[in-house]
């Protein structure tokens, strides 16, 4: 999987949802065009472990989570994308909001007590993201890749 192709697939969300506010009404925007069975997630979720074996994406690791940011800038979007198993990260901010596709791939992986599919962070808001039940990879939008880690 090569990072070209990588970012296509994620294009193809990320053109969709340019300039739009982040809100619930994105979330269930994304979760209906783009839901969790589709051939689109499927894609990116395969690329997403494909690129992680070979080693260029998720190529840091923190606290037993594997990250790294894959694509600067994308629609006005940083790609990220995390390997978390049973973790709690570190708290942090949206300054501008961050959307998260969710990918489970062992067990009934949730984040954030979400399972498969698409969440919507709103400006301002911040968390302490986390995996239970299993592993999950989650890709991150972040808008023009504001985020602030809090030390929380």
């Amino acid at each position: 999987m090569s990072k070209e192709a990588f970012q296509e697939l994620v294009q193809n969300v990320t053109s969709a949802i340019a300039g739009k506010s982040l809100d619930k009404a994105l979330a269930a925007e994304l979760n209906e065009n783009f839901p969790a069975g589709s051939d689109a997630v499927k894609n990116i979720q395969s690329a997403c472990e494909a690129a992680i074996d070979d080693g260029w994406m998720c190529d840091q690791e923190y606290g037993g989570i594997k990250f790294g940011r894959v694509i600067k800038d994308l629609d006005g979007f940083s790609v990220d994308v995390v390997h978390m198993k049973d973790v709690v990260g570190p708290h942090h901010r949206h300054p501008k909001g961050e959307i998260d596709l969710i990918m489970p791939i062992e067990g009934a992986a949730k984040f954030d007590n979400h399972g498969a599919g698409w969440v919507v962070y709103g400006p301002e808001t911040a968390h302490r993201p986390t995996v239970t039940d299993g592993t999950a990879v989650v890709l991150y939008l972040l808008p023009d890749g504001e985020i602030e880690f809090t030390g929380q």
